[in-house]
């Protein structure tokens, strides 16, 4: 993206980094789909002209998006892909049969919409821009289906004007309180909004208690993780995971996931499931080995560096936090750890860093994520001393780099450096890997 572009995207609100511009009001942050469906009516409703397999939940929403995507793109669909946020650059955010968009293509998009915005009774947000140039450029190059995953919630969020024959909901846990509400039921009900009435619902949440909340928004049928689909096996493999997965038509038996995480398995059986959902058919066997055997998500326990072994993971809430300490204990060798860490300021030093298991670490370096979000690095350690960790084993280095270098400086061959806490400050770290991913 060119500079001039990138300025003119940057003037406009951004609930990611809750930065106003100057002049701008709370009313240009409201929930409503107003905005963006006269956006999209300016620029001719892009958004009708293909179908969307549509992503929401708390966790897993990009690794199941780039997983639906790439059994799409292999049974030769042509595929958009519309994933939030990014890691390092914005156009990873929009990508057409798995390669991320170009500069030239999105100076060009964002240059069309900024001719239209005049037009507009309010100003759109950075997301919706971002939403609507997805939108047109799917159409542009006629997509044969989208994958859309929701920036926040579902029922208020900019991509909820799709058409989307199939929803998935991958979980429901606590995250994002701020705008979705404190309790499971609450973000439930938000996250629900992006069922349509008479489609299909592939649903990852198993909690019997909030299966009302997604039963009223009256879809055609709702297929339910470990009841109708699922994996009966899942185990630590060589540089992944080995699965039995089981959706409403078929057996897959001893599938290789090149992903680690046994939640993993679980998002590569919704992947499937809705993937054969939108077919209306299984898919060939051929191609789950072929996508699965290679899946990549990047920052999501993403091994970087070996001697010492290097890991990035996005957890940025509770559940994701324990994932990756489950998934760091049952897939790697028990070494001594050096875990950095920043998180922004909404989350609860104190939870995440319980979660994490910090009083098992060798060393803590606290940093400040690359965000106006941050949380302040010396707060993270007062946390962790609270808890009980002892000061000559914590470390606060304000910058991303700096932390990584820290810890690598200090870390001996077999030791494990962990780098964690939000998707900024693993988006930071990634780019000093150069290649290594």
């Amino acid at each position: 993206m060119n500079r001039e572009m990138g300025s003119w995207l940057d003037s406009h609100v951004n609930l990611e980094s809750l930065g106003l511009p100057p002049g701008t009001s709370r009313r240009q942050v409201a929930p409503t789909l107003e905005r963006i469906e006269a956006l999209l009516a300016l620029l001719g409703s892009p958004h009708v002209e293909f179908p969307a397999i549509h992503i929401t939940g708390t966790n897993g929403k990009t690794s199941t998006a780039l997983l639906v995507s790439e059994l799409l793109s292999e049974e030769g669909l042509s595929v958009g892909t519309y994933t939030s946020p990014h890691l390092e650059s914005i156009n990873e955010r929009i990508r057409w049969n798995t390669t991320p968009i170009s500069d030239a293509a999105l100076d060009d998009l964002l240059q069309r919409i900024a001719t239209v915005e005049e037009f507009l009774i309010s100003p759109p947000s950075y997301f919706e821009i971002l939403t609507a140039a997805a939108f047109t450029f799917f159409a542009d190059i006629a997509v044969d289906v989208a994958v859309i995953e929701v920036g926040l919630g579902g029922r208020w969020d900019a991509t909820n004007v799709v058409n989307a024959p199939v929803a998935v909901i991958t979980n429901i846990n606590i995250d994002h309180v701020e705008y979705l509400g404190p309790t499971r039921t609450e973000i439930a009900e938000e996250k629900s909004g992006i069922i349509t009435a008479g489609k299909t619902l592939v649903l990852g949440e198993t909690d019997p208690s909030l299966t009302e909340i997604f039963s009223r928004r009256k879809p055609k049928k709702i297929i339910t993780r470990d009841q109708d689909f699922g994996v009966t096996s899942n185990l630590p493999a060589m540089g992944g995971r080995l699965l039995n997965i089981f959706t409403p038509t078929t057996l897959y038996p001893e599938v290789f996931l090149s992903l680690h995480g046994s939640h993993q398995g679980d998002n590569a059986s919704i992947a499937l499931c809705a993937t054969e959902e939108f077919f209306g058919r299984p898919v060939n066997e051929d191609v789950v080995a072929a996508v699965f055997g290679q899946a990549r998500s990047p920052g999501r326990l993403e091994v970087v560096g070996h001697q010492p072994l290097v890991v990035l993971d996005g957890a940025h809430n509770v559940s994701g936090a324990l994932a990756l300490r489950s998934s760091l204990n049952e897939e790697f060798a028990a070494a001594p750890t050096i875990l950095v860490i920043g998180l922004l300021g909404e989350k609860d030093p104190t939870e995440m860093l319980s979660a994490l298991g910090v009083l098992d670490v060798k060393l803590l370096i606290c940093c400040c994520p690359p965000s106006p979000r941050a949380m302040p690095a010396s707060e993270l350690a007062a946390a962790a001393v609270a808890l009980g960790l002892d000061k000559s084993n914590i470390s606060i280095v304000d910058d991303v780099l700096a932390a990584v270098k820290s810890a690598q400086d200090q870390a001996e061959a077999t030791d494990q450096i962990i780098v964690t806490g939000s998707l900024y400050v693993v988006g930071e770290a990634r780019g000093s890997f150069g290649d290594s991913h």
